[in-house]
């Protein structure tokens, strides 16, 4: 079995960062703040990937499930997302993405669980598109968010967290660790595995930050997925990917496999390679891995993760 832990879906662009709303143009194009930028390949006129379009890949590339994942910079979709939920159950389970400074934050994340059903709580600290930027003091151990994890372990749902670039405001290893202790019972994910310092390997001050962060993989509760690694890279690197697998290799020695998940991060990966490529530089090329180790990290780690917290409502 193969799981995508982090992917997307969207009929447009309609989201709000730090630097401006961004919204869908055509060919692939959107608008960030006053910037284009090329979000996607030009497939076609419209700069959309609706869940059809996320299954397609997954068919071609053989991917069985998806976890579908929400954020700032794509825009709030929670009917969508659990729409497609829906219509195809056996393939995707469903995250929402809350600002816990919003003042309906409570009502949302009550309509997300009880209305949606969805078991997964996104939240987005990145600077560039995510919390951080909009609320430059926010600390997620704050007591005024603790709720959020208390709910969450109390209803079962697992909290994925994306805590952006080493040297931001975002990367919140200790305050992870707080809310890991904390509550010993919520399933934790960080995405990308902790973003990696691919472009500076060379500095040794940003590899221990990076490898603080991965030693919280030795908590029970907390685990990785390795979306987007690919573009970590200034220059998008080239398939199959040979630094983004020197940093896979490296967590795999320091916390194991099993607590580690393949994510693509489509539909903006795809600006780095195809959907398959994105499976196969893991699937081929990390030849570190025992077939063992490689059954758990493309599927079977993820199925325990996010689809244990999913057949909590089944």
């Amino acid at each position: 079995m193969i799981i995508d832990a982090h992917a997307h879906i969207m009929t447009a662009v309609h989201g709000t960062t730090a630097s401006g709303p961004t919204r869908s143009l055509s060919w692939g194009k959107a608008r960030w703040g006053g910037e284009t930028i090329q979000l996607l390949p030009p497939f076609n006129e419209s700069t959309t990937f609706p869940a059809e379009a996320l299954l397609a890949h997954m068919d071609w590339a053989g991917v069985d499930r998806a976890v579908l994942l929400q954020g700032p910079f794509y825009g709030e979709a929670n009917a969508y997302v659990a729409s497609a939920v829906d219509r195809f159950p056996d393939r995707f389970v469903g995250a929402f993405a809350p600002d816990p400074l919003a003042p309906d934050v409570r009502q949302q994340y009550k309509q997300c669980v009880e209305e949606y059903g969805f078991r997964i709580v996104k939240l987005e600290l990145t600077e560039p598109t995510g919390l951080t930027g909009r609320y430059p003091n926010l600390r997620i151990d704050a007591p005024e968010h603790s709720w959020i994890f208390e709910g969450a372990e109390r209803d079962g749902l697992v909290v994925t967290l994306d805590l952006g670039n080493i040297s931001s405001r975002a990367y919140q290893t200790e305050a992870v660790a707080a809310v890991a202790e904390r509550h010993p019972d919520l399933t934790i994910v960080i995405a990308h595995l902790a973003q990696p310092p691919i472009d500076e390997s060379d500095i040794a001050e940003r590899n221990e930050k990076w490898r603080e962060q991965i030693l919280l993989g030795r908590k029970a509760n907390v685990s990785f997925d390795i979306s987007a690694l690919p573009a970590y890279s200034a220059d998008y690197d080239e398939y199959p990917y040979a630094a983004a697998r020197i940093y896979i290799k490296r967590a795999v020695e320091l916390i194991g496999a099993e607590k580690i998940m393949w994510g693509s991060d489509v539909p903006g990966l795809l600006t780095s390679g195809s959907y398959r490529q994105l499976l196969n530089y893991v699937r081929l090329h990390c030849d570190f891995l025992t077939d063992e180790e490689m059954a758990g990290l493309l599927g079977l780690n993820a199925l325990r993760v996010y689809w244990r917290a999913s057949a909590c409502t089944a």
